[in-house]
C-alpha cells in the first residue's frame, strides 16, 4: 500500500517532536517504553560501553547490526556488487558487532530466494573477501579491529524455502501447520523432513561454520527465529521422532550443531538468535487491518499461552536453560515472523505490499520486545544479549537505546532497517553529533516490498543508490495498485 494513499490510524513519531510530547503520548497510550529524564551523548553515553566476552574477545561498543535477508547475491550465491556495499556500511556504522551481517543458507534447499547467500566450498573466497573488506574498512574508519567482532549468521529457511525461483515456494516443513499449510498451497500430507533428513542438515551447519571460521569469522549465530527452520523446531510439540514433542528433543538439533562446530571449528564463538516469543498468524481482514487468522485455543506460538495472542516465556526460558549449559554466551532476542505476524516481529507504520495494516501503534510491538528482552537478561544475566525492534523509535532510539543500557534492561542495541537508509548512525550518537533525521528510517517497507515482488532489496525512498535505480519506478507502480 502507497504511504501517499494510507492515511494512518496512528501519530507518526516524527509528529512527537519533543520528549515531553513524547512521553505524554506513551503514558496516555499506556506502552511502557523506558525514558531517560536528560539525554546523554558522545563518550558519556552507556552506548560506548565495551564488554569483553569469557574467551577475552572485546566488543567495543554497545550497538550491533543485525542480520537481514538479502536478495541481491548471484545465482551461485556469491555476493554482488549491491552486496558488497551494504556490508562496507555495517563496517563504517561505527557498531563494534556486527551479528551475522547476513542470513547466509547453508545448502542450496534452505535458501529463501534464489539470490541469498549460499556458503560453500565453492564459495569460499568470496566470503574471505568480504570479511577482509570489513576489518579493512572499520580500520579506516576507527583506527582498530582489535574490539569488532564480526558473526556469520547460519540459516536453512524451511517452510519458507524459495530457493530456485521468486515464486516458487519449495518448502522444508517440520510438522503440518493447520492454517500455513494452507494459506502457501500445501495439503495437509504434504511430506515432512525425516530425523535423517535433519541429521544431514546439521552436518550442514556444521561444515558452514568451519567455512566460515576459515574465511575468518569470529562467531557463527545459529538461527533459530522468525518462522525459518530453527525456529519452527521450537514448535514442533507434536512432532514425534528425535527431534519433536519435548524441549530435549526439539532443542536436539541447537545441541548437535554446537557439538559438532566445538569439534570441528575448535575456538570459534557461537551465537544463537531467537524468536523468544510468538503468536499465531495473523491475516489482513476486510478493513485491511490485521487480525488472528485462527481462534483460540493455539498451541503452536512459541513463547505464547494457548490464546496464541499473549507472551508466555516459560518455555523459551527453557529453551535459554539449555543455551546456557551449552557454554553460549551471545544470544539474540526478536520475535515473531515476517511471514505471518510482521507487526510483532518488526514493528512498522507502513505494511509491504503482502501485508496488513498495524492493529495496534507499533510502539506497543517496540516495548513489547523491549520489555521481554528486559526479563530475559535478568534471569540469565550471564548472557550478552542483543535486543531488537529499534528503528521504528526514530528520532527517540538513541533515548531509549540508553536508558535500556542504565537500567539492565540488554547489553547491545541491534538495529536492522535502520542502517539501509542511515548507516553512520551508532557513530553519529557515539560521537556527539546530532541526528540527520533526513536519513531516519520511516519503516515505509520498500525494503521488504521490493523483493516480495522480484526486486532487489534497500532503501528507496531515502538512499540515493536505490533512489536513483530504474526498478525505482517499478516499484512505485507495484506500491500503486
Amino acid at each position: 500500500m502507497s504511504e501517499g494513499k494510507y492515511k494512518p490510524k496512528f501519530p507518526r513519531v516524527a509528529q512527537l517532536k519533543t520528549l515531553e510530547q513524547f512521553r505524554n503520548y506513551l503514558e496516555k497510550e499506556g506502552i511502557p517504553l523506558p525514558l531517560p529524564e536528560e539525554p546523554l551523548s558522545g563518550p558519556q553515553t552507556p552506548l560506548a560501553k565495551g564488554h569483553r566476552l569469557r574467551s577475552g574477545r572485546l566488543i567495543g561498543n554497545s550497538f550491533s547490526i543485525l542480520p537481514m535477508e538479502g536478495w541481491d547475491g548471484t545465482k551461485e550465491g556469491r555476493p554482488s556488487e549491491h552486496t558488497k556495499r551494504r556490508w562496507r556500511n555495517f563496517a563504517k556504522s561505527g557498531a563494534k558487532l556486527l551479528w551475522g551481517c547476513e542470513a547466509v543458507a547453508v545448502r542450496h534447499d534452505g535458501r529463501a530466494n534464489p539470490n541469498q547467500l549460499l556458503l560453500k566450498e565453492e564459495n569460499l573466497r568470496d566470503f574471505e573477501e568480504l570479511y577482509r573488506m570489513l576489518i579493512q574498512e572499520h580500520q579506516e574508519n576507527f583506527g582498530r579491529t582489535d574490539d569488532f567482532l564480526v558473526g556469520l549468521q547460519l540459516t536453512h529457511s524451511g517452510r519458507f524455502s524459495k530457493p530456485n525461483h521468486q515464486n516458487k515456494m519449495e518448502p522444508k516443513i517440520l510438522y503440518p501447520h493447520p492454517y500455513l499449510n494452507q494459506k502457501f498451497g500445501l495439503a495437509n500430507n504434504y511430506p515432512v523432513m525425516t530425523d535423517a533428513e535433519i541429521r544431514e542438515l546439521v552436518d550442514d551447519f556444521v561444515k558452514a561454520a568451519v567455512l566460515a571460521q576459515k574465511a575468518g569469522f569470529h562467531f557463527v549465530d545459529i538461527k533459530h527465529c522468525h518462522g525459518y527452520l530453527g525456529h519452527e523446531l521450537l514448535s514442533a510439540i507434536g512432532r514425534e521422532g528425535d527431534y519433536g514433542n519435548s524441549m530435549d528433543n526439539r532443542s536436539r538439533f541447537l545441541k548437535e550443531v554446537v557439538a559438532g562446530i566445538r569439534s570441528e571449528a575448535p575456538g570459534l564463538e557461537i551465537g544463537v538468535r531467537v524468536s523468544v516469543f510468538d503468536w499465531m498468524p495473523f491475516h489482513k481482514g476486510d478493513d485491511g487491518i490485521g487480525v488472528p487468522a485462527m481462534t483460540s485455543p493455539y498451541h503452536l506460538a512459541f513463547g505464547s499461552d494457548s490464546s496464541g495472542i499473549n507472551i508466555n516465556l516459560l518455555e523459551p526460558y527453557d529453551f535459554l536453560k539449555v543455551i546456557q549449559k551449552l557454554d553460549i554466551e551471545l544470544v539474540c532476542t526478536t520475535a515473531g515472523s515476517p511471514y505471518y505476524n510482521p507487526h510483532i516481529q518488526r514493528p512498522a507504520l507502513f505494511p509491504p505490499s503482502d501485508g496488513y495494516l498495524p492493529p495496534e501503534d507499533p510502539l506497543h510491538g517496540v516495548a513489547r520486545q523491549i520489555n521481554s528482552t528486559s526479563k530475559i537478561k535478568k534471569a540469565f544475566s550471564d548472557f550478552y544479549i542483543v535486543g531488537s525492534a529499534y528503528s521504528y523509535l526514530q528520532e527517540w532510539l538513541p533515548m531509549v537505546a540508553q536508558e535500556v543500557l542504565l537500567r539492565g534492561m540488554a547489553d547491545s542495541i541491534g538495529l536492522g532497517r535502520m542502517v539501509l537508509s542511515y548507516p553512520e548512525l551508532p557513530a553519529d550518537v557515539l560521537g556527539g553529533k546530532g541526528l540527520k533525521r533526513q536519513k531516519l528510517c520511516r519503516t515505509f517497507s520498500d525494503c521488504t516490498t521490493a523483493p516480495r515482488n522480484g526486486l532487489i532489496s534497500g532503501c528507496f525512498p531515502l538512499d540515493p543508490y536505490y533512489k536513483e535505480m530504474e526498478i525505482h519506478e517499478k516499484l512505485k507502480k507495484i506500491k500503486e495498485t
